[in-house]
Parts: C-alpha cells; sequence; structure tokens
C-alpha cells in the first residue's frame, strides 16, 4: 500500500468505472482520436507518406501496419520544485490494469496488461525536481504498444496529481507544525468524490514525515469516506450549527453531546460563537468538570470518562477580534485566530480550576484535568501562518487545516502537476530515443517492475 510495506492497494480499493474509462470518457478527447487514428493504420495497411526519404521511418521501412503498432516508453514525472510526496501511483496502476487493451470487431474488451512492461514508485516516495524539464524523474515508466494505453494517461497523471499535490501539501503542513498533529478539514472545500483518495494521500504524508522525523503526529480525518481505503473514520467536534440548536448555549451542547455520544469521541468545544472564546472556554470546561467531579465522587469512572474534555477549538473569523483581545489596530495582529487570543485561553485554561470552590483534595486533580485540555486552533492556517505561531512559541496543541491543503499554484511554489511524454520508441526490435525538444528519458532508482499479477 506504500512505501512503508512495499504493498500495492487491490483494484477493487477504487471502485473504478471501468467500461466507461475503457471507452475514453474521462479522456481528454485527443487521446481516442490517437487510437481511431492507429487504430485504422494497423488495419488498412498502406503505406505511410514520409516527408523526407532521410526520415527514420523511411530509412527503416515503416509502413501504416507498423505505427499503428508502434510500441512507445512513456515516462510520468512531476514538476514541484524540490520535490514531491508522491501518492495516486496505486491508483494509477488500478487504470492500467483493468483498462490496458482495445475492442474487438465483436465488441469485446481484450485486456493487454500482461503485455506492457511497468515500472513505478510505491505511494510514499519523495521524488525530487530540480525545475528542468530536461532532467525529470520518472514515477512510472511504461513500455508496449501505444494504442492499447493511450486512452488512459489523462486520468492516470489526474490521479497522481491530485494524490501528490495533497500529500506533499500535508507534508509541508506538518513540518511547520514541527509534528504536532494537522487535522484534515478540507472536504467541504471540493466534490465528496474525492475524499477517499485525498484522505489516503493526507495518511500516506503523515506516516512519512513521522518516520523521516521521528515524530507521532496524529493521524485525523473529519468523514469516515476520508479513511475507507486505509480503515481510518471520520472525527470532529462540535459544529456552530449544534451550538445555535442548543440556542446558543456551547456549554449545554457539550454537556449533551458528552452524554450521548460513545466515550471514544473526543470531546472538543467550538469556542467561537459568541466571539468570546475565553469566557465559552470556561463556561464548558466548568460544566464539563463538575459533572466528571460528580460521577468520581459515586464511584462511576466509565460515565466520568464521557466527561473529561479534550480540547477546545477557537474558529474565529478574519473578520472579527474576540472580545479578550485588545486592540492594537492591525489586522494581522486583532483579527481572526491571533497568537494573542490563544496566549489568553491557555493562560484562563490552566488557571480555571481556582475559580471552582473545590475541597482541597480535588486542587491536584481538576489543576491537571485543566491542563490537559488541548487547544486546536483553526480558521485560514496555512504552513506560512503556521511557522509564525510555532515561532512565537503560540501553545496550539493541533492544528486544523482546510483548503490550503488544495493548494496548486506556481506562485507559492505548489504547483504539482504531472507530465506524461514518449521519449522512446521501439523499431524492429531496438528502442529509438524520440523525446521532443527539450525532454528526454529519465532515470529513477526507486522504480520497481510492477508484475501483470500484482
Amino acid at each position: 500500500m506504500s512505501v512503508f510495506d512495499r504493498k500495492r492497494l487491490p483494484v477493487s480499493t477504487f471502485k473504478l468505472d471501468v467500461e466507461r474509462m475503457r471507452q475514453g470518457w474521462y479522456s481528454d478527447k485527443y487521446f481516442l482520436n490517437i487510437v481511431g487514428l492507429l487504430t485504422a493504420l494497423a488495419e488498412d495497411g498502406y503505406p505511410v507518406e514520409w516527408s523526407s526519404p532521410t526520415s527514420i521511418g523511411a530509412t527503416k521501412g515503416l509502413g501504416a501496419n507498423e505505427i499503428g503498432n508502434i510500441e512507445v516508453e512513456m515516462q510520468i514525472f512531476h514538476r514541484r520544485k524540490p520535490y514531491a510526496v508522491v501518492v495516486g501511483v496505486d491508483k494509477a496502476l488500478a487504470i492500467l490494469r483493468e483498462c490496458t487493451g482495445y475492442y474487438d470487431k465483436n465488441g469485446c474488451f481484450v485486456n493487454t496488461f500482461d503485455k506492457l512492461e511497468v515500472e513505478a514508485v510505491h505511494d510514499g516516495e519523495m521524488v525530487p525536481y530540480d525545475g528542468d524539464p530536461s532532467n525529470v524523474v520518472p514515477v512510472m515508466r511504461i513500455r508496449g504498444r501505444y494504442r492499447d494505453f493511450a486512452l488512459l494517461e489523462t486520468p492516470i497523471v489526474g490521479v497522481l496529481t491530485r494524490g501528490s499535490r495533497v500529500a506533499t501539501n500535508v507534508y509541508e503542513t506538518l513540518k511547520a507544525a514541527n509534528g504536532k498533529t494537522v487535522l484534515f478539514f478540507p472536504a467541504r472545500f471540493d466534490a465528496h468524490e474525492v475524499q477517499a483518495a485525498d484522505g489516503y494521500a493526507y495518511s500516506i504524508a503523515v506516516q512519512l514525515f513521522n518516520y523521516k522525523y521521528a515524530k507521532d503526529a496524529g493521524i485525523s480525518v473529519s468523514t469516515d469516506e476520508q479513511g475507507s481505503w486505509w480503515g481510518g473514520l471520520g472525527g470532529g467536534t462540535i459544529a456552530h450549527a449544534a451550538i445555535a440548536s442548543f440556542l446558543g448555549d456551547t456549554a449545554a451542547a457539550m454537556m449533551a453531546f458528552a452524554r450521548t455520544r460513545p466515550v471514544d469521541i473526543p470531546r472538543v468545544a467550538l469556542v467561537d460563537f459568541h466571539n468570546d472564546c475565553v469566557s465559552d472556554t470556561l463556561q464548558v470546561m466548568r460544566a464539563m468538570f463538575m459533572e466528571f467531579k460528580r460521577c468520581v465522587d459515586e464511584g462511576n469512572y466509565e460515565e466520568a470518562e464521557k466527561f473529561r474534555l479534550y480540547g477546545v477549538r477557537p474558529d474565529t473569523s478574519g473578520s472579527l477580534r474576540d472580545k479578550s483581545v485588545e486592540p492594537l489596530g492591525d489586522p494581522e495582529l486583532d483579527l481572526g485566530v491571533v497568537p494573542r487570543l490563544i496566549f489568553n485561553m491557555r493562560n484562563a485554561m490552566d488557571n480555571a480550576w481556582k475559580d471552582w470552590d473545590l475541597p482541597r483534595e480535588w486542587e491536584e486533580r481538576a489543576k491537571e484535568w485543566c491542563r490537559q485540555v488541548k487547544i486546536v486552533a483553526s480558521g485560514g492556517f496555512t504552513p506560512e501562518r503556521i511557522k509564525k505561531f510555532e515561532q512565537l512559541g503560540v501553545p496550539v496543541d493541533i492544528y486544523a487545516v482546510g483548503s490550503w491543503l488544495f493548494n496548486n499554484s506556481k506562485d507559492d511554489g505548489t504547483n504539482t502537476d504531472f507530465t506524461a511524454d514518449v521519449v522512446r520508441v521501439r523499431v524492429n526490435g531496438e528502442w529509438i530515443e524520440m523525446a521532443k525538444a527539450g525532454r528526454r528519458p529519465g532515470s529513477n532508482p526507486a522504480l520497481e517492475r510492477v508484475r501483470p499479477d500484482y
């Protein structure tokens, strides 16, 4: 399933629309034209009118039949400097495995995947790019009759681009966060059909980061679909809409959540509904702790765990200044989830127990209960913004990141587009370089031969 176990995800994982993919439904139309052209040449067999008697085709005596059945070497590579965390390889291989071939005269599909020679890296491989398009590092190499797999270029480079973009963005965010957990919160910013692939890309990036940096960042997605390829389940906090349903009473909403939801769901309170994160946090903490204490005093320890507050999440709009933040006149310092808001919250949270009028024997336990409550920061976070928080020592425990994880821009260096080039053709049993100007065959020692029965 990745570089971590050297296994491939089974084809059934991806729920491919195989029949329409074989027909070119998901392919740029010019590939359908190419397949039609080559198929016609292979069947008609008439001579090709070469433009020059010294051209390779003329000197080799190639006719329409040979061109129609031309075998090529295609390499697939990315163009994100200085590297990309490659994800999408297993799905690309599944597309090749199920859809390589042709329809015979009876309309039956003849699969020819076993005639291809395919090499590929594993998902999670970190593949470099130095910015020179003539010096690329392939993540896949395919050799075989071109018309059998030409239709598949569009969906293959598409899944590689999408998966690698998300994975690399997640990896960069984790680096900025110094290994703190980054919650995967972008589901609402794209179509639901991409959730499974996106969640898988995120999980691969977290595993790779933990391996490279000897960290233990958690893996947390927001929907079950995001975890479906690797067995994860979605988690999350209460929503603003839930607080509205409780007439704006955040503490009441959290108490109801704690009473009714399974204990293995972390209790995380959304605390910016009234633009007063400190006050709402303290109300939630008091309500939750007092019920926790009551259950413990009665010896009902299992019930008490329902009222252990895991964290609070400020999600203040970038157009608002929280009531606890003194104005400095600078939107970057005043508005949204800013460092001063987090410092104010942490200070209030650590000292909340002092106002609870507790028996002396409960004071240390209450202090520890308060200090274990985490701050989950969300609202427009990017790696650059997270770096600033970390440099300032802002006491954020977990970052929730949304739409930035889909970023794909040349302006900020997140462009992770993939390209496929034919770089060699086979003529009379000999492989001849045939890359367009400015390109050439690349190499990558991480490429592994893919067996037809993988």
